[in-house]
C-alpha cells in the first residue's frame, strides 16, 4: 500500500513537531486512517483517527496536545503534535484504520532535553 511517514526527529519537552505521511496504495476516501505509534519496549497503539469524512478521534495520552487530518485528494494524513512530552518518544506510524497488515517504515520521534 505504499504508506511513508516522515516528519520526525529530536526535539526537547514542550516543543512541536508535524509528522506527514502519504498513502499512494490505499482506497482513501472510503478508509478511516490513523497514526500510531510504539515506544521502546512495548506494543503498537493507536493514538489518533481520522474518518473519511475528516472526524478526528483521539487517545487520552494525547487529546489537547496533538492533532491529525487529511487531505483526500493528495491522500495524505498529518499528525501535528504540540506540547511534546518525553513519554511521546517512539516510532510513529500512519495506516489504514484498522491497519493492514503491511506498515512502514514509521519515522522515530525523541522528546528529550
Amino acid at each position: 500500500v505504499g504508506l511513508v511517514e516522515s516528519g520526525g526527529g529530536l526535539v526537547q519537552p514542550g516543543g512541536s513537531l508535524r509528522l506527514s505521511c502519504t498513502a499512494p496504495g490505499v482506497p482513501f476516501t472510503i478508509n478511516a486512517m490513523g497514526w500510531y505509534r510504539q515506544a521502546p519496549g512495548k506494543e503498537r497503539e493507536l493514538i489518533a483517527r481520522v474518518t473519511s469524512r475528516g472526524a478526528p478521534d483521539y487517545a487520552d495520552s494525547v487529546k489537547g496536545r496533538f492533532t491529525i487530518s487529511r487531505d483526500n485528494a493528495k491522500k495524505s494524513v498529518t499528525l501535528q503534535m504540540d506540547n511534546l512530552k518525553p513519554e511521546d518518544t517512539a516510532v510513529y506510524y500512519c495506516n489504514r484504520s484498522p491497519p493492514y497488515a503491511t506498515w512502514g517504515q514509521g519515522t522515530p520521534v525523541t522528546v528529550s532535553s
